[in-house]
């Protein structure tokens, strides 16, 4: 994980406790995903994010370029864009119908600790990188 820090205790208690939403799509994990569209039910899907990357606080506007690479990185890849958030704390991601590996090469690219693996009638996973 070049540049990233193990999450703390605390992190991993706010990735489990956070709502990620994208489109009409509310997950928590440990729970099925609500409002997953009938057409995106046989896929695999994972949420993943560029921004705050290391789990370090980096400022809006480079998080949203940060972003922009993400979803140009992933423009054949269906996908939307959502947020997770937990109380006044949110953060953007984007919900794609990609498999846990290929999701993971592209977080980790983007230095992220984490991806959500989301698949209807079963419940969303935190995975850790």
């Amino acid at each position: 994980m070049t540049g990233s820090l193990p999450p703390t205790a605390s992190v991993l208690r706010s990735y489990r406790s956070s709502r990620y939403s994208a489109g009409p799509v509310t997950v928590r994990i440990g729970r099925r995903p609500a409002g997953l569209p009938r057409s995106w039910r046989g896929l695999d899907l994972a949420l993943l994010s560029a921004a705050n990357p290391g789990g370090r606080r980096r400022p809006d506007g480079w998080n949203e370029r940060m972003m922009a690479r993400l979803s140009e990185t992933m423009r054949r890849i269906p996908h939307c864009r959502g947020e997770g958030r937990l109380g006044r704390w949110s953060e953007p991601l984007l919900l794609a119908a990609i498999g846990q590996r290929r999701a993971a090469v592209l977080a980790r690219r983007f230095r992220q600790n984490a991806i959500v693996r989301v698949r209807a009638g079963r419940d969303a996973v935190l995975v850790l990188l």
